[in-house]
């Protein structure tokens, strides 16, 4: 497979009342497709994201940029523009960082999650100094993360939920 340059075909997922930032790498082949955030049928994000708020799993783009805002979670990557094969992370390269100061300076994020290891390594690379916020680390939600099935995804992903201040009613 060849390498491609991609842009980041959108943009960041967040308002005013954002509290924590959760941060991929780079959109997949399936989400540049459908233009938005883990479009993979295979990836557990929005189920991961869903179960936490015992919530239904959203189906529409509306339904999970309003699942996104009612629990002030903000969504975006590390990644403005990189070579890459495919989706695999691992061939990444070229990698021109995305614009993260622009979220914290216009929301009340005051926590980050990254999802998977990749993620949360250029963010420390490239944006931690920056931001002044330290990263937590969860396990990837992507399906090439087969050792960890949805219970085990679920442990450490819990941790989100208490970082958010003003819970919202469903």
């Amino acid at each position: 497979m060849e390498y491609t340059h991609v842009r980041h075909p959108f943009g960041p997922l967040y308002d005013k009342e954002s509290e924590i930032l959760i941060l991929g790498s780079l959109p997949s082949v399936a989400s540049r497709q459908q233009n938005f955030y883990y479009g993979h049928p295979s990836n557990r994000f929005w189920k991961v994201i869903a179960s936490l708020f015992d919530e239904e799993i959203p189906k529409t783009i509306d339904e999970k940029k309003a699942l996104l805002k009612r629990h002030h979670i903000a969504l975006y990557d590390v990644i403005e523009e990189c070579d890459i094969k495919g989706s695999s992370d691992s061939s990444i390269k070229n990698v021109i960082p995305t614009d993260l100061e622009r979220i914290i300076r216009n929301s009340k994020v005051k926590m980050i999650f990254c999802n998977g290891k990749l993620s949360c390594d250029l963010y420390k690379k490239y944006h931690e100094k920056k931001t002044a916020i330290k990263a937590c680390a969860l396990p990837s939600t992507s399906p090439a993360n087969a050792a960890y099935d949805m219970g085990k995804l679920m442990k450490y992903w819990k941790a989100i939920p208490g970082h958010i201040q003003h819970k919202e009613e469903k």
